[in-house]
């Protein structure tokens, strides 16, 4: 996976809102709204690979950016061949802009539920390792005591099932190498576009 050699990845060539987010996690921040789009609030989410995970996200109305990236580690400005390799903490996630006025956070957590096998330990799907566990980051307050409940609430229906997913604050996101984003969508490895209309019920075809 290339690791060590691999080039930094150049945040100021990201689409937005990939600029911001690298020059927060530089600073050591966690982004509670848009320093752009004051309106937007923000969250992160892990559930797997995070192509699939994001086109998820990107379907519900009210988010109006999605970027995946790594997050939940503590090496700075990792890249993908770092992370794959399981050595830096890091989960591959995705961080959404959202407007509250049109899309709630416990719609954004119905996402992550529906698309997310919780009781799954490191790993969705055939994607195993630290560096695909799953949960969901809370970056306010507010998030944080509707994320708790929700997981409680989740953990009663499961009985003895434990959850997996964690439920943890957010730490600094790392936005990913430009060609991971919105990848589904642009067409994936097969070079078949999938739809991020939202409101769109299509299956998710996780590796394009």
């Amino acid at each position: 996976a290339g690791g060590m050699n691999e080039a930094k990845i150049d945040y100021t060539a990201l689409d937005y809102p990939g600029p911001e987010i690298g020059e927060a996690a530089r600073e050591g921040k966690v982004l509670a709204t848009s320093p752009r789009k004051d309106n937007l609030v923000v969250a992160s989410f892990a559930g797997g690979c995070f192509w699939g995970v994001e086109l998820a996200f990107q379907r519900v109305a009210g988010v109006e950016y999605t970027a995946v990236g790594y997050t939940q580690g503590e090496e700075l400005e990792p890249t993908y061949g770092l992370v794959c390799s399981g050595a830096t903490g890091h989960t591959e996630g995705l961080i959404v802009y959202y407007d509250p006025a049109v899309c709630k956070y416990e719609s954004l957590l119905d996402t992550f539920f529906t698309f997310v096998d919780p009781t799954t330990v490191n790993g969705q799907g055939n994607d195993r390792g630290t560096q695909y566990r799953t949960g969901v980051y809370y970056h306010t307050p507010e998030q944080e005591e509707i994320a708790k409940a929700r997981f409680a609430a989740e953990q009663e229906k499961l009985g003895s099932r434990k959850i997996a997913s964690e439920c943890k604050p957010g730490m600094p996101f790392w936005p990913a190498e430009k060609y991971h984003q919105q990848y589904l969508e642009k067409g994936g490895r097969f070079g078949s576009p999938q739809s991020a209309e939202k409101g769109s019920t299509d299956p998710i075809r996780c590796y394009g």
